[in-house]
């Protein structure tokens, strides 16, 4: 049995989404994505990162917010749920974008908000290094992403790192997704899928050795 709750996270670029909705389909589970190109201030943060963090902000978290309070509404009645972001991102992005004063408000909101989020069975943390996202980003070509640059994602990288270490609210599943396709090769989404149906607790690690003719 795979597990009823399943979250993706990851950094920009990794795949997290693509993932998302591969187990999705696979499970016959509901899709939740984070849906970031509806933030209306995130193209403006990517061009002027300075005047555009605290609107882009605040937009996820009262969409995030959103999502949540609806997500707890229907839980009883959905049989499963992949979901493409933890609601903790939220307070990782804005530590890393925002200043003292900023960050200062966007908690005051954020207590106001009092966020409840119903806990995943597993957490998959999908990782590569920022070379590797950087080719990612630039295949697929959104233009509100071209502002985005290797010392971002550098920082940015080094903040789910540093998360995920101490992350121990969910059973975790750590991947090395630099190496392997897990939307269009089905041997790699096929072991992966094998191996989150064992886990039931810990922390857990999936770095599959390339193969060589």
């Amino acid at each position: 049995m795979a597990p009823r709750h399943i979250v993706v996270e990851g950094p920009i670029g990794v795949g997290k989404t693509s993932l998302a909705r591969r187990l999705a389909e696979t499970f016959g589970a509901d899709l939740l994505l984070e849906g970031a190109e509806e933030n209306p201030f995130l193209e403006r943060f990517y061009q002027d990162p300075r005047a555009g963090a605290l609107p882009t902000q605040l937009y996820f978290l009262f969409q995030r917010a959103r999502q949540m309070s609806e997500l707890r509404q229907g839980d009883l009645f959905r049989p499963r749920l992949v979901a493409d972001f933890l609601m903790d991102k939220d307070r990782l992005f804005a530590g890393l974008t925002l200043d003292n004063e900023e960050f200062r408000l966007y908690e005051q909101v954020y207590e106001r908000l009092a966020v409840e989020t119903p806990q995943p069975d597993l957490v998959i943390y999908l990782q590569a290094p920022v070379e590797v996202l950087l080719s990612r980003i630039s295949r697929r070509g959104r233009g509100y992403e071209r502002g985005l640059d290797a010392a971002y994602l550098g920082r940015l990288t080094d903040a789910y790192a540093q998360f995920f270490h101490y992350y121990e609210a969910a059973p975790l599943l750590i991947v090395n997704a630099a190496s392997i396709n897990l939307v269009d090769q089905d041997d790699d989404y096929n072991e992966l899928t094998a191996r989150l149906r064992e886990i039931r607790s810990g922390r857990h690690y999936f770095n599959p050795m390339p193969c060589f003719p």
